[in-house]
């Protein structure tokens, strides 16, 4: 099947070309609010494409001023159904773009210096793509260091960026073997764990969350300081795992730590 881009004209236009020679080495910034996101936090970003640029540089207008100067000078229109071809999902915004992903190197070095001023989020061997993105974006919030994948899932796939609204570029994002882990006390989330709320979290932690299925590996359970369990009613079975994220960074932060 042809590129529509190729339609009536032979081969396609320079976007598309250009599209098609970054993606396997690019990450996917999906939509709108993914863009803003990563340009606000200094990522690189080669091209950026359209089927609306007036609509897209209103949305800026509107809802992100501050990148609205970059956002017009990379922005190139194409017509919608090219859009479409480009991206496995097209977003309700219309805008796609590709981004160099920061190097290895410097989330590793982010994640291992010390002393750390806020947390390292460890997702034991997740299996939602989804969820995974939702993590990553409360913890660029919540100013983390960074998150921590165990196992196969892989946090930059598209789908996690997407979910994670393009703040992979606000925080260090690795994944790594148990044994590969930044240093620094290890508190394990476990329902037989110790109350949180009697707990400080110190601002240089692991806070280790098990699968969505499984719960926490043996090896995490293993290199486990502390198990803490969060306050749950009887009889309900367990939390969404970025809600658990979610209260366990907001006990750090309301009991000492504040977001970098």
């Amino acid at each position: 099947m042809n590129d529509p881009a190729d339609r009536g004209t032979g081969s396609p236009s320079p976007p598309v070309s250009a599209w098609h020679r970054l993606a396997g080495s690019s990450v996917l910034l999906d939509g709108f609010h993914a863009l803003k996101h990563a340009l606000r936090f200094g990522a690189e970003v080669p091209l950026a494409v359209t089927a609306d640029r007036e609509a897209t540089l209103a949305l800026a207008d509107e809802l992100a001023p501050d990148v609205r100067q970059p956002l017009a000078a990379l922005l190139t229109e194409v017509p919608e159904a090219v859009y479409a071809s480009l991206v496995p999902r097209p977003h309700p915004t219309a805008v796609a773009a590709l981004a160099v992903r920061p190097p290895r190197e410097d989330g590793l070095r982010r994640l291992a210096r010390t002393p750390r001023g806020a947390p390292v989020v460890v997702l034991d061997q997740p299996r939602n793509l989804g969820n995974a993105g939702a993590v990553i974006r409360l913890a660029a919030g919540f100013g983390a260091t960074g998150v921590v994948t165990t196992g196969t899932l892989d946090p930059w796939h598209p789908t996690v960026v997407r979910g994670g609204a393009g703040l992979h570029f606000a925080t260090a994002v690795e994944r790594l073997d148990v044994v590969d882990l930044p240093p620094g006390p290890l508190f394990a989330l476990d329902p037989e764990g110790e109350d949180i709320r009697g707990l400080k979290l110190p601002d240089d932690a692991l806070l280790a969350f098990g699968s969505e299925r499984s719960g926490l590996s043996a090896d995490v359970r293993a290199r486990a300081d502390q198990l803490v369990a969060l306050p749950m009613r009887p009889q309900v079975s367990s939390y969404n795992l970025a809600t658990s994220v979610a209260m366990t960074l907001y006990h750090w932060s309301a009991t000492g730590g504040a977001p970098a």
